[in-house]
């Protein structure tokens, strides 16, 4: 479906642009000292529209916008609800005031999951430039198998309001069949990070063109998938960002954890657990053994329903599409030994080697080399906190990169904010720790103070909803 309308609005101007390719100059990272507020009469409102290039893009477009945010862009056609559905509370305050520019296109790409704009083509980008700009640049890729706009509500609307450009792209295929993308196990998830690299290129390159200087800050942020780009970005390509902010980001490790040796333990033991019966309470333990947090339980229906089974299918095509022979991504909700191929019996320690090696084209080594803040819910039981974030943490330790991390675990967060609204009780959304890992990681990088030491969050008992949906102190 197109998202943009087919006779644009008369408040803005549009230039259509194909196959652009210009050469890059390097823009090298100026001091903090040189970030600063670039008055709009500078400018002007989009200033140098016709003039903005994407250097690599195969095809672009350019809108001068009255609002970037989704309080202008869900009616203007300019972003896709449905690409963030299920990630924030319903309560989420949208700012407004922002007009600028929106840059949407896609680079070269032989892909074709995306069908945003009518498109039909992967790699998709969006480059949003506020005519009130603060000298920053932050860049995002999305959570799940999810299009450019995942990340609109929960980053994006935030970030342009205090004056950042922001970019995000699709991460090169999407969908629940993103593994058919490439040629070797692994490839689709090798070409996310591909697709970050170029796009934050890219857009640093559009942020000057469109200021007349490089920004000052160049910072990563996602969650999900898109929090594991961040740890990959700061590990092999520090030179490009100053810093990120990891929300809950998904853990890589040829050896484990990965999803693949936890998921199956969940396929495997949940539906004993809920038919209740003698057999219950062993299953409970061994869910518990595989990660899953105890007091979780709650959410373990939803996660049932909805994740845990197709999570482990998709990906495990991904890596190890060998498991079920000519089966494309297993069988649903098998039960242990009814199927050939069945994901409940998915056993990663005993699969080929091959396996093993196509996990470690995508691994993370813990070895960050700017400053990086990691936000983990407690309760998450998509990406089990003692199976993900706390080795992650400890990974950059033993990588002796200790200095440039802070780790907030998160009490009763779980992975999925819009889960506070059927547990507000229960639950404590992480959007608001996000915001505040965000602010701390500004401070760091301007003052060199650094943020309050790694720790639990505690949820105020006290706390109502309305409360917990606007702060969440990382030193309280």
């Amino acid at each position: 479906m197109a998202l943009f309308p087919a006779a644009a609005p008369p408040t803005r101007r549009r230039t259509a642009l194909g196959a652009v390719a210009l050469a890059a100059a390097a823009a090298l990272l100026p001091s903090p000292a040189d970030a600063g507020s670039a008055p709009g009469a500078l400018t002007g409102h989009c200033a140098g529209l016709s003039h903005l290039r994407v250097p690599g893009a195969a095809y672009q477009q350019a809108d001068c916008l009255d609002e970037l945010t989704t309080a202008g862009t869900v009616a203007s056609g300019h972003t896709d609800p449905a690409d963030w559905a299920g990630l924030t509370p319903k309560d989420l305050t949208v700012p407004s005031g922002v007009p600028g520019i929106q840059v949407d296109g896609y680079f070269p790409d032989t892909s074709t999951t995306n069908t945003n704009h009518g498109w039909n083509h992967d790699a998709q980008f969006v480059v949003r430039l506020p005519d009130r700009w603060n000298g920053g640049l932050v860049v995002a890729g999305t959570p799940g198998n999810r299009e450019q706009y995942a990340n609109d509500r929960a980053i994006a609307d935030w970030v342009l309001a205090r004056g950042y450009a922001y970019a995000a792209t699709d991460k090169g295929n999407t969908g629940l069949a993103f593994h058919r993308d490439g040629v070797r196990p692994g490839d689709a998830v090798v070409e996310w990070n591909t697709r970050l690299t170029q796009l934050t290129r890219a857009a640093r390159t559009v942020v000057t063109r469109r200021y007349h200087r490089p920004p000052a800050r160049t910072l990563a942020t996602g969650m999900s998938n898109g929090g594991y780009l961040v740890r990959w970005q700061l590990e092999n390509h520090p030179e490009l960002y100053d810093g990120g902010v990891d929300w809950e980001g998904t853990l890589w490790r040829a050896e484990g954890p990965n999803l693949f040796t936890f998921l199956p333990s969940a396929l495997r033991h949940y539906p004993a657990h809920a038919a209740g019966g003698p057999a219950a309470g062993r299953a409970r333990t061994e869910l518990h053994r595989a990660g899953f947090p105890a007091g979780s339980e709650f959410l373990w229906p939803f996660h049932h329903q909805v994740y845990w089974d197709l999570t482990q299918r998709v990906y495990r095509e991904e890596f190890d599409p060998a498991f079920d022979g000519a089966t494309e991504a297993g069988t649903p909700y098998c039960a242990p030994g009814s199927v050939p191929g069945c994901d409940a019996d998915y056993d990663y320690p005993a699969r080929p080697a091959g396996v093993r090696a196509a996990v470690e084209r995508v691994a993370l080594t813990g070895r960050i080399g700017r400053p990086l803040i990691t936000i983990h819910g407690t309760l998450d039981v998509l990406l089990p906190i003692a199976r993900d974030s706390d080795v992650y943490a400890r990974m950059v330790q033993e990588a002796g990169r200790g200095g440039l991390l802070r780790y907030y675990r998160v009490e009763d967060g779980t992975h999925t904010d819009a889960l506070f609204d059927s547990f507000p009780d229960r639950l404590r959304p992480l959007l608001p720790c996000h915001r505040s890992a965000f602010t701390a990681l500004e401070t760091w990088l301007a003052t060199g103070h650094r943020p309050p030491a790694g720790r639990t969050v505690a949820r105020p008992a006290d706390a109502d909803a309305a409360t917990l949906l606007r702060d969440c102190p990382l030193d309280g």
